[in-house]
């Protein structure tokens, strides 16, 4: 056995130092370099280095899962609008593992989602007594544009992850409030009705079942699209003990079908939206669920969005939840905040969304809308929607042609294309701590060294890194206000 654990190890070592090659890919904030990729000789110097950042193989964090945009109805709406082979180039260039950067995680909406052409869910009208989803179907929104879309998605990856979410559920199963079990007959608020929770439960089942004739594996789910929001256009009100007694039905639900898709509880914000008494509502959640329930192995952690409260928070579930996942799975830009302004929010967003993130144990990142029109649509025509949210590209709706690319698809496709699935974030050290300088590293299962890096401040740095401390020192150009990863080939 220990002869075996040395020739493995000793393979590992020789396939990583093998490589002869780095590629560093950089974009800067004034967009005078865009996704800009050089090939670096392993030694290679350029000058001085302001610092040494050594990789530390030997400890271990979490395992990284993927990034990924939103494919939500607007967004394959305007990719349909594209000629066949815009849309086919443009998707080769973000989710091709050989010919792109390789992006591997999407997300979409279970029925409707404020990027929508309507408010819909799967089963407007309850059926008799003993057949209560009788009238569940797919509404045009997935069949003629979803679908399509996802498929030529995974035609061109096959190794993308789908994730779920629901921003309703069906009228007919919601209540007024906890405490008053009033009909609630709207698409927006509202309570799921507990003498529903089984339907509801069926509801997912049968989603996720529909979606697989199609060829659309859902690796993941959360029960509730921002379950602390009731202003939404659509949107259904789930505070964490109500939510851990309804995946009661939803993880034995999954079990007793066969079906092994995961479940990530909250999907929401980092203050939980200032709600009395939902502080910590992940922990509440898994706290609340019995390790003896069916299913209990598919709730595999919580889902975060940053329109409120800091990253930090996951430190504190780190520390009450170890043993679970934590991943971001929504966030956007807008008029509200500048979106186009690559100078605002490049490096700003690479931090928060990625570095910060996964230096936090985060595992993947998802953004919103990858594709809106210039009219920040289409978007649902009802109260509660975005009506000026940008996405991660921006087409001109008078061409369906020209394409404006945002923060979001920089940070998405620069983490995609060096962090493989199920690399591991290592520990590293720097010689010298400079100003405005951030990272992560990683070792990839093929047991090359990956580093995504930015840079926030004034000064252009140049940066040394090193496998160990015995091994070559390869400088890298940092430039200010910019972001860079970097890969062995």
């Amino acid at each position: 056995m220990k002869r075996l654990i040395l020739l493995l190890t000793l393979t590992a070592t020789l396939s990583a130092f093998s490589k002869k090659t780095v590629e560093v890919m950089t974009t800067r904030a004034d967009s005078q370099v865009l996704l800009e990729t050089q090939q670096l000789k392993i030694g290679s110097a350029l000058g001085t280095a302001n610092s040494i950042i050594t990789l530390d193989a030997k400890q271990k964090y979490q395992t990284m899962d993927g990034f990924g945009f939103a494919l939500t109805y607007s967004a394959c709406y305007n990719l349909m609008k594209m000629t066949p082979q815009d849309r086919h180039n443009l998707l080769v260039k973000t989710f091709s593992p050989s010919d792109g950067f390789g992006v591997n995680y999407v997300r979409m909406s279970i029925a409707c989602s404020d990027f929508s052409s309507e408010c819909y869910t799967y089963c407007e009208e309850k059926g008799p007594d003993d057949n209560l989803l009788a009238n569940f179907k797919l509404h045009d929104d997935e069949l003629t544009y979803v679908i399509p879309i996802i498929k030529e998605v995974l035609a061109i990856n096959p190794k993308i992850k789908i994730m779920a979410a629901p921003w309703t559920a069906p009228r007919w199963m919601k209540q007024k409030s906890v405490t008053d079990a009033s009909p609630w007959d709207f698409y927006a608020g509202g309570v799921l009705n507990p003498k529903y929770y089984e339907a509801y439960a069926q509801y997912f089942v049968k989603f996720v079942r529909i979606m697989k004739t199609y060829g659309i594996n859902i690796y993941a789910v959360t029960p509730q699209n921002e379950p602390l929001n009731a202003g939404n256009c659509a949107s259904t009100y789930i505070g964490a003990r109500q939510e851990a007694d309804f995946i009661k039905h939803l993880a034995p639900a999954f079990h007793n079908a066969g079906i092994k898709t995961k479940i990530y509880v909250f999907d929401h914000n980092y203050n939980y939206d200032n709600k009395p008494g939902e502080d910590d509502y992940p922990v509440q959640v898994y706290n609340a669920l019995s390790s003896a329930m069916a299913g209990y192995d598919l709730v595999k952690g919580c889902a975060w969005h940053d329109y409120g409260g800091s990253y930090t928070e996951m430190e504190d579930i780190q520390q009450k939840a170890p043993d679970m996942e934590q991943i971001f799975t929504e966030t956007s830009i807008g008029k509200w905040n500048d979106g186009r302004n690559l100078r605002r929010h490049l490096v700003n967003d690479f931090n928060n969304l990625l570095l910060h993130f996964i230096n936090r144990y985060g595992r993947a990142t998802i953004v919103w809308n990858f594709m809106l029109d210039l009219n920040y649509g289409p978007f649902t025509q009802a109260a509660g929607s975005c009506t000026t949210c940008m996405g991660a590209v921006d087409i001109d709706q008078n061409d369906y042609k020209t394409l404006y690319y945002n923060s979001h698809y920089y940070l998405i496709c620069h983490a995609a294309k060096v962090i493989q699935r199920d690399a591991y974030r290592i520990a590293n050290s720097i010689s010298v701590p400079q100003e405005g300088l951030l990272y992560s590293t990683f070792r990839n299962p093929d047991n090359s060294y990956s580093l995504l890096l930015s840079n926030n401040s004034n000064n252009d740095y140049t940066i040394g890194i090193r496998t160990s401390s015995k091994a070559p020192v390869t400088q890298i150009a940092v430039p200010a206000k910019s972001v860079v990863s970097v890969a062995q080939k």
